[in-house]
């Protein structure tokens, strides 16, 4: 599958990666030539200088022994065994006059450093200097020495030898430096495609699923790199949308079905108002019945807004202290009249003070909705309890008992979605979102709802809610 808006070569973040990668390796590769360059080019200049120092030693050892015409002889040998034009010699008076040489017809271009002989007399023990032939090009290492009373030795060898080593090294280096280029760039592009394919699989998946594909996902590698945890976050976060989606689905099947019987309850009655009412009293009792209608709506409404805002995260809750026990005791107190009413025992276990963080208006709608389905689906001479329990650094846990109906094990799964009401729930009035805003509730405070219950032995719902929030997950 190619892209819908296909991304220029040179802004391509592959070709980029291979640059970097080709520079990088270039930048490196220079360096390491450099400093192996220098490495090598100083052993070889220790090397020159070495061999003119011992040089220098020999003639300073034989005209101690056995004067000026012994060291002339050994200088022509020296220069004839080594190559005129790799060795000469010179044999200088302190005010750098030549009394004796080397055949100099190849070096006849190498003069006499005055300051060199100016250092040698003025205490320096030897002074070596590097001289290029015009000529030839070569460059020569010289050693200005004094090797006895009166005489000062001249004597230089050709690096020409080496000259070649350095120059076949640069050679070598340039072909190699071409060859390892091209491999690093391949190497490069090879690398660097691999690393952004998975980012070009998100990318195809994310045109896919623009498409209406939310069953799309990406391909995850299992090699445990940075790229397959994105896949994997961006696979989980598509599940997350795929879901959501299927629930708005699902509430807005679910608002079309439980909204349209309150309004067809409410056309109903006007039209049977209109055809058959005669006298103010129908009239006004028509009003009264599409006002109750109409706040059964506004209630459904309002609830399923508050479930969306908390489940969102824009209805956030408060992080003031409250008691929980006063609040647990409050709501019994305000219902034990609807128990005793239906001849329902209501009991409430519960400590003297239990203190958490939390929305005390959000807590007390959780509580109510729930003390009134226990209520509701508990049938006469039952019993519901509620009560309040805490161990050290462990969430609080309320839990709201009874003795009622029971839920199927088909509905347990179900039963905090929106709108979902029992087969065994229909009979009694009510729109299937109590249980939807109080999981929302529980959630909201970084805790949950869960429910145990036996068909016809009754139900228990299990609250879990941590003591502070000051310490909201990330």
């Amino acid at each position: 599958m190619s892209l819908k808006k296909p991304i220029r070569f040179r802004n391509s973040l592959t070709l980029r990666l291979t640059l970097w990668y080709t520079g990088i390796f270039a930048v490196f590769s220079v360096v390491a030539f450099f400093l192996f360059y220098t490495l090598i080019t100083s052993v070889i200049q220790e090397k020159t200088d070495q061999d003119l120092l011992n040089q220098a030693g020999q003639f300073s050892a034989v005209l101690a022994q056995q004067g000026i015409e012994a060291i002339e002889g050994i200088a022509v040998f020296e220069a004839q065994a080594a190559g005129e034009k790799k060795v000469f010699f010179r044999f200088l008076y302190p005010n750098g006059q030549v009394f004796s040489s080397s055949n100099m017809n190849y070096w006849k271009d190498i003069s006499i450093n005055k300051d060199a002989i100016a250092q040698i007399l003025g205490g320096d023990r030897r002074v070596i200097e590097t001289v290029s032939l015009a000529v030839s090009r070569n460059q020569v290492r010289i050693l200005y020495a004094m090797i006895g009373p009166g005489v000062i030795l001249q004597v230089g060898q050709s690096m020409e030898n080496y000259t070649r080593i350095i120059e076949a090294f640069k050679g070598v280096f340039l072909a190699t430096m071409v060859l390892l280029i091209a491999l690093a760039a391949g190497i490069g592009w090879f690398m660097a495609r691999r690393a952004v394919s998975g980012v070009e699989a998100v990318t195809l998946t994310a045109q896919s699923i623009s498409g209406g594909t939310l069953e799309k996902r990406v391909p995850v590698k299992n090699r445990g790199d940075e790229i397959d945890q994105l896949a994997v976050t961006f696979n989980q976060m598509l599940d997350r949308i795929q879901s959501l989606v299927a629930e708005i689905r699902q509430m807005g099947d679910d608002i079309a079905h439980d909204l349209k019987s309150p309004l067809t309850r409410i056309r109903g009655m006007a039209e049977i108002a209109l055809t058959t009412g005669k006298s103010l009293n129908e009239y006004e009792t028509m009003a009264a019945s599409v006002i109750e209608e109409c706040d059964l709506l506004q209630d459904i409404i309002n609830t399923m807004l508050m479930i969306s805002r908390t489940e969102a995260g824009v209805e956030k809750p408060s992080r003031k202290r409250i008691d929980l026990a006063k609040l647990v005791k409050d709501g019994c107190d305000l219902f034990g009249a609807t128990a005793e009413d239906r001849n329902i025992t209501l009991f409430c276990d519960v400590p003297e003070e239990c203190i958490i963080q939390g929305d005390a208006r959000m807590i007390q709608r959780l509580l109510f909705n729930l003390l009134d389905n226990a209520i509701k689906y508990t049938p006469a001479a039952g019993v519901v309890k509620v009560s309040l329990s805490r161990n050290d650094k462990s969430p609080v846990v309320l839990k709201v008992e009874d003795t009622g109906i029971g839920i199927s094990p088909v509905d347990i799964p179900r039963i905090f979605e929106r709108f979902y009401r029992g087969d065994k729930s229909r009979s009694e009035s009510g729109s299937g979102l109590g249980l939807s805003l109080a999981r929302a509730i529980a959630r909201a405070h970084r805790g949950d709802i869960n429910v145990e219950s036996v068909v016809n032995k009754g139900s228990v719902f299990i609250v879990n809610l941590p003591v502070s929030l000051e310490n909201p997950p990330e």
